[in-house]
Formats: C-alpha cells, sequence, structure tokens
C-alpha cells in the first residue's frame, strides 16, 4: 500500500468510496491500495477457502470487504475476514473477529502496522499476517498482547472463531489448503477424516451380515460426500443448473466425489469442479 503524490487533498468519508476502487481511509486520509500480484492473489483463494470451511465457522468469510467506522473516517478492507454478518449491501459496519493480511513483496510496512493498530482498536481480535517473503511466517496480533511468530510448519489457532487449527502452509500451498479443508467439511458432518466416512461404510457392512447393511453404509458415505461438496459449492457462491445438479446426485462413486469436492475449492465454476 502506497499514498500516491495523486491522492487529492482529504479529508474523506466512507460513502464517498465507490465500492472496487482501490482506496482506504485512515482518519479520512486516502490510502492508494495496489492489486494483488500472482502468488498473493492465489493464496486469497486458498486461504479463504480452509477458513470458510472450518466447522466453527457460523457466520461469512469475506476476501476484500470494506469495513467502515469511526463516523466514515476510516475504511479498512484486510484481505480476508472471518466470522462476519456481510449480508447487507454496502461496506461492512462491524469489526472482523478474525483477519488475515498477505504481506509481499514491496509491503509497506509502517502502512501494515498503521492497519493492523486500527482493526485491533476497533475491536479485531486476531490479525495473521502471511509473509509471503523470506520463510514462511505468520505474525500473530492481538489486543494487549506481544507479537507472536508461527513458523511454515506450525499450526495457528483462533479459539471462539475457528474450531480446527489451521496449518500455516495451507494458507498459501494448494496440496495443504486442499487437505484442510477436506478435514473440516468432513467434520462438519461428524467426521474425522475420509477414512472414517470409509471405516463406517464397512463396519455398518460387517455389524449387519449381509449386502443390504454394507449398501446402507455405503450410502451413508455417499450423502455425506454429496452434503460436503454441495456446501463448498454454495459457500463459493455457484448455484447448480438442472444437469449438474443431477450430475452430483447421481454420483455414486465415493472416490469421485471426494475429487470434486478438493476441486471445489478453487474450481471457477461449478462445472470445472464436477467436471
Amino acid at each position: 500500500m502506497t499514498r500516491p503524490w495523486s491522492d487529492p487533498v482529504g479529508p474523506f468519508r466512507a460513502d464517498q468510496i465507490h465500492e472496487g476502487s482501490h482506496y482506504e481511509l485512515s482518519q479520512g486520509h486516502a490510502i492508494h491500495c495496489m492489486t494483488a500480484g500472482g502468488r498473493h492473489g492465489s493464496a486469497h483463494v486458498l486461504g479463504s477457502g480452509v477458513l470458510d470451511s472450518d466447522p466453527g465457522v457460523t457466520q461469512q468469510v469475506g476476501v476484500d470487504v470494506g469495513i467502515e467506522w469511526n463516523n466514515g473516517k476510516n475504511l479498512r478492507a484486510p484481505d480476508i475476514v472471518v466470522g462476519m454478518d456481510l449480508r447487507a449491501p454496502g461496506w461492512a459496519k462491524q469489526a472482523p473477529p478474525l483477519a488475515v493480511e498477505y504481506a509481499d513483496a514491496g509491503q509497506d510496512e509502517a502502512e501494515l502496522r498503521e492497519k493492523i493498530a486500527e482493526l485491533l482498536e476497533f475491536g479485531t481480535r486476531i490479525i495473521w499476517v502471511v509473509r509471503l517473503t523470506g520463510p514462511l511466517r505468520v505474525e500473530v496480533h492481538e489486543p494487549g498482547m506481544a507479537l507472536r511468530i508461527v513458523h511454515g510448519d506450525g499450526e495457528l489457532h483462533a479459539p471462539g472463531i475457528l474450531q480446527n487449527p489451521v496449518p500455516v502452509r495451507a494458507l498459501i500451498d494448494r496440496n495443504a489448503a486442499h487437505e484442510a479443508t477436506l478435514r473440516n467439511l468432513l467434520a462438519r458432518e461428524g467426521y474425522t477424516s475420509l477414512d472414517a466416512v470409509r471405516s463406517e461404510a464397512r463396519e455398518e457392512g460387517q455389524l449387519e451380515g449381509r449386502q443390504e447393511g454394507r449398501q446402507e453404509g455405503l450410502e451413508r458415505a455417499l450423502a455425506t460426500a454429496r452434503a460436503a461438496l454441495q456446501a463448498q459449492l454454495d459457500a463459493r457462491g455457484f448455484t447448480l443448473t438442472p444437469s449438474l445438479t443431477a450430475r452430483l446426485q447421481g454420483c455414486d462413486d465415493l472416490t469421485t466425489l471426494m475429487r470434486w469436492l478438493t476441486r471445489a475449492v478453487t474450481s471457477p465454476s461449478a462445472a470445472a469442479a464436477l467436471d
């Protein structure tokens, strides 16, 4: 983020900033926000998918959501916000419980510190700053607490916001993000892992001791996978056409459903996820 020489003289209010413009406000001063680079933008998608799928998240997760406070003098848009009601039009008016910022090459460190301080003062409980330059690490900022560093092989926790720990690598690495998202979606259905789904299917068949029992277990596993996939597609904002709905509901292969589920995290459309 930079303060360009071309900025007109303020002060400004949030209602003077149009949605989609590359500006934030700090005490009425316009701050120009550059668009994200390739790995920065990709990380937004991966990280938001992991966080949105967490079983503890009951409200929305958003990317680049503008948040207004201080009588419109402050307008900030963290890279990812977690646990907010984002259904109303216009700028959000509440502090996000958890915010994530990705810091890459060219980051204005002074501006980043100012943004963090303002969000914490407004009421944000936790801010994760993911450092994309140098060794992978995440800075954890919390009000009244010393800065903590969690390194690339560690896990992040957000008590009262997220149910599951977040592997640091899941915020930037596609495979790690898919693994964490799948774990979260299965947890929403009461399963600890994909193996647990398969095990239940086998155990039900063995317990019943007949083909009907095995089929019932398989049908439960398939229904769970379909429900998890539908939940992920809904979270991405995708609407299924009748043909795609028929394809999803008609699929009776658990491996195929799991493949579609991992694709749904980053696919540009529902059709691409279910291809």
